[in-house]
C-alpha cells in the first residue's frame, strides 16, 4: 500500500505542495523540450523528402559542432586575433561546410539509389552515420570539446527572482535556446509549407517518379533538404553543446528525437513541436519526481516507454499521416 501511494499519490502531492520546484522542473522541460524539437526538424525533413529516416541526422549534429570548433581554433591560430570575429567567420564557414556535405550525399549517395526500396537509403544513412563518426575523429579527435559560447556572444548567467513562494532561476542561455528552436522551428515550418521549394518536396516525398515527370529536380530538393537539415544540426550541436560540452556520446542525444517523432509523426513539423514538448517535459517531472523512487536514471528509458506506448495506441502519431496500401 505504501509503495503505491509513493507511486501514484505522492509526487502529486509534492506537485501541490512545492509549486516552485513544479514550475522550474516545467520550465527545463520545456527548453529541453524546444531542443529535442529541433533535432526531430531535421529528421522530419528528411523523411519528408525520401521517404527514409536519416540514421545520420544524429552524427550531424555532432560533426557540425566539431567542425565549428575546430575552425575557429584554425582561425585563431592563423592570426584572428578578435575570437568573436573569429567564431562568426567559423560560424558562416561551417555553414559552408554543411552545404558541401549535402551536396555530396546527393552525389554519391542519393542519386545512385533514386527509385529504391526505402531499406536501400536507411541502410546508406548508416554508411554515412560511420563515416562521419570516422572522419570526425581523424580530423577533431575523440576527446570532448568545449563549445565557443563566450566567442559566440551567447548569454550567460541565471536570472533568480521570487514566485509561486520560492526562488526560480532561469539560465540565460536556456532562454536564448528556447527562443532559438522556436524561430528557426517556425521558420522551417513556414518555409516548407507555403514556399513552392515546400510544395515540391511534398511532391517528392510522394512519388520520386511522379515529381520527376513534371519537371521536379530531385537533385535541387535534395540538397536544399539535407543543407536545411545540416542548419538544423549546426544550431542544435551549438545550443546542446553550450550547456555540456560536445563530444560523439551527444549523438545518443540526438538520437532521443526518434520517441519524439513516434509521439508527433514522422512527416508532421508540427507534430515534432508537441512530440518535443511532450518529451521534454515528460522526461523532467518522471526524473524528479518518480526517479527517486525507482533509483534513478529515467531520462534514459522514459521517452522510449512513451514512445512504446504511442505505438500500441496512435501508430501513426498525434499529427503523422495513416499510411493506406491498397492491394
Amino acid at each position: 500500500m505504501d509503495l503505491l501511494y509513493s507511486i501514484f499519490i505522492d509526487p502529486f502531492v509534492q506537485m501541490a505542495t512545492a509549486p516552485d520546484l513544479l514550475a522550474q522542473t516545467l520550465w527545463e522541460g520545456l527548453v529541453g523540450g524546444m531542443l529535442y524539437a529541433l533535432i526531430a526538424l531535421g529528421f522530419v525533413l528528411i523523411f519528408k523528402a525520401s521517404g527514409v529516416f536519416n540514421f545520420a541526422q544524429g552524427i550531424m549534429v555532432v560533426f557540425a559542432a566539431l567542425t565549428l570548433i575546430g575552425l575557429h581554433k584554425l582561425l585563431v591560430q592563423n592570426g584572428v586575433s578578435n575570437a568573436t570575429a573569429a567564431a562568426y567567420l567559423a560560424l558562416l564557414l561551417t555553414i559552408g561546410v554543411m552545404f558541401v556535405l549535402a551536396f555530396a550525399v546527393e552525389r554519391l549517395v542519393l542519386r545512385p539509389l533514386v527509385n529504391q526500396p526505402d531499406i536501400i537509403l536507411f541502410m546508406a544513412t548508416f554508411g554515412l552515420t560511420y563515416f562521419l563518426i570516422g572522419f570526425g575523429e581523424l580530423v577533431f579527435g575523440g576527446d570532448p570539446k568545449i563549445m565557443i559560447t563566450e566567442d559566440l556572444r551567447l548569454p550567460t548567467g541565471a536570472i533568480t527572482y521570487k514566485a509561486l513562494g520560492g526562488l526560480l532561476s532561469l539560465q540565460r542561455l536556456d532562454i536564448a535556446a528556447a527562443v532559438i528552436a522556436a524561430i528557426m522551428v517556425t521558420t522551417m515550418a513556414v518555409f516548407f509549407s507555403k514556399t513552392r521549394i515546400g510544395r515540391a518536396l511534398r511532391a517528392v516525398a510522394d512519388s520520386h517518379k511522379a515529381a520527376l515527370s513534371v519537371g521536379i529536380s530531385l537533385e535541387q530538393i535534395w540538397v536544399i533538404v539535407w543543407f536545411a537539415s545540416g542548419l538544423v544540426a549546426l544550431v542544435t550541436g551549438i545550443m546542446w553543446g553550450a550547456r555540456s560540452d560536445v563530444s560523439f556520446a551527444l549523438e545518443v542525444i540526438a538520437l532521443k528525437a526518434l520517441p519524439v517523432l513516434i509521439l508527433g509523426g514522422f512527416t508532421s513539423i508540427p507534430g515534432a513541436i508537441v512530440g518535443g514538448l511532450i518529451i521534454g517535459i515528460g522526461e523532467k517531472l518522471a526524473e524528479f519526481y518518480w526517479g527517486p523512487l525507482i533509483g534513478g536514471g529515467t531520462d534514459s528509458w522514459f521517452a522510449y516507454v512513451l514512445a512504446l506506448v504511442f505505438l500500441l495506441f496512435w501508430p501513426h502519431g498525434l499529427f503523422g499521416e495513416k499510411i493506406i496500401e491498397r492491394v
